[in-house]
């Protein structure tokens, strides 16, 4: 493993160097050192993409030397390729094998439950700054992960700007690691970009939810305004940064839209991660769930636009083809509430294990994780990945053998209860999927009983 990072680091300095002229040399000696690299269907495209200076994937990876500061873009490259990609796949299946358990890549973890914001149809908004995380906790969580080969790490929350002092404690003593926040912009100043260029390892990714009108009826006047100014001076510093899209019923037009995703390049945007709306928590707002014709709208715009716009993109709902289904119970990811209580995903908010009880390999072992990890993938049409909005019966299923409870902060949300909320859409979804999965894979799909 040490030689694989010695020469990943050579690599990347050699890349570093001169892009244009290394990728190509790169590409080269693949060819003459690789057996059969050119067989490859996922080496080619990727040549596809190196070599030619008009596609969108070239513009994008050039972006990153044209528009990015040399030094964070040098250590996020490492951090993530040496450290996220190499270290957590080498150890990954031997750590696997001697818990018996699934080891993700990264970790999700909220600091706070504080907002600033009131947001329509979000279960945090009705916490308040009741519960933290005490850097203690979260700095527990990385060294544990460092010790599992996990290097990636995301916030969520509540905002998470609202503990950015934690934050910034965590990007300073964890250099080796990145750290990526989900964040309403707001409250990102000059003062914090500076911040962020000096620890070099902290990405915000912006939640936005389309132009002024979609953003602001859902998040409050003018913050579609404050997103933008946060865009500018994350540029102005050549600081990566994202943006975090929740489609829903009355937004998918503007969020779909050929200039929406213009604006997202143009504002400096390198990725974007589309999630489809959750009617999570007893007060959640069912109404603003996507049709069946407008998450299938989502799916084809979104793969329209990764063959001409120079930004990453992914849809965590109509992207499961890509990652085998679902990736939450630990398969990739896990989510650790501002309370500490561990939950296989953002949106299924169960829980037998608390973090400041347990440790973290303790509650990847856990009866929910494991009834998790034994039925994923949940379907075999992965465009259906979810076992609450795609699967009805397999979330509630998998909470009642495991003796999981409700960590909903406010008010504790019987999963039977939730199930049903999601019931006439999983339905609604089931043909316009099984078609897509037909269209796209040739084949005929095994129906799913739905309960």
């Amino acid at each position: 493993m040490m030689l694989k990072k010695f020469a990943a680091k050579q690599l990347i300095s050699y890349v570093n160097s001169d892009p244009e002229e290394s990728i190509p040399k790169i590409i080269q000696n693949a060819e003459r050192f690789l057996p059969n690299v050119e067989k490859d269907a996922k080496y080619q495209k990727i040549k596809e993409f190196a070599l030619d200076k008009d596609s969108n994937w070239y513009k994008l990876i050039e972006s990153l030397w044209t528009d990015i500061d040399e030094e964070v873009r040098k250590t996020l490259i490492e951090n993530f390729f040496i450290n996220g990609y190499l270290e957590w796949a080498d150890r990954r299946p031997k750590l696997m094998k001697k818990y018996g358990c699934s080891i993700p890549w990264t970790i999700l973890m909220d600091p706070t439950s504080g907002c600033n914001l009131k947001c329509i149809g979000c279960w945090a908004s009705e916490y308040g700054n009741r519960l933290n995380l005490e850097y203690e906790t979260l700095n527990s969580i990385v060294e544990q992960g460092k010790d599992l080969g996990i290097y990636v790490y995301l916030f969520s929350g509540g905002e998470p700007m609202v503990a950015k002092e934690k934050i910034l404690r965590l990007c300073e003593e964890h250099p080796d690691c990145i750290f990526i926040s989900f964040t309403n912009g707001t409250l990102i100043d000059e003062d914090f970009a500076k911040e962020i260029l000096r620890v070099k390892n902290f990405i915000p990714t912006i939640s936005v939810e389309g132009f002024e009108e979609a953003t602001d009826s859902r998040r409050g006047k003018g913050v579609f305004e404050k997103i933008e100014n946060a865009m500018d001076i994350l540029k102005k510093y050549k600081l990566p940064f994202g943006a975090s899209c929740c489609y829903t019923k009355t937004n998918v037009d503007s969020l779909s839209s050929e200039e929406y995703f213009d604006w997202l390049v143009e504002k400096g945007a390198k990725f974007a991660w589309f999630f489809t709306f959750m009617p999570i928590g007893v007060n959640s707002t069912p109404e603003l769930m996507v049709t069946p014709e407008q998450r299938e709208k989502m799916y084809h715009k979104i793969r329209e636009y990764r063959k001409t716009k120079p930004i990453f993109t992914i849809d965590f709902w109509n992207d499961g083809e890509f990652v085998n289904g679902c990736i939450a119970g630990g398969k990739y990811y896990l989510h650790i509430n501002a309370n500490g209580d561990v939950e296989p995903c953002a949106f299924v908010h169960y829980s037998n294990m608390n973090i400041k009880e347990h440790s973290l390999i303790e509650c990847l072992q856990s009866d929910l994780f494991m009834q998790y990890q034994k039925g994923q993938p949940f379907n075999d049409n992965l465009l259906r990945p979810c076992p609450l909005l795609d699967n009805p019966g397999k979330l509630s299923g998998m909470v009642h053998e495991s003796n999981a409870k409700s960590t909903d902060m406010e008010a504790p949300e019987d999963v039977d209860e939730l199930s049903k909320k999601t019931l006439e859409a999983a339905k609604a979804w089931a043909p316009t999927a099984d078609r897509l999965w037909n269209e796209s894979h040739g084949k005929c799909v095994e129906e799913v009983k739905t309960k």
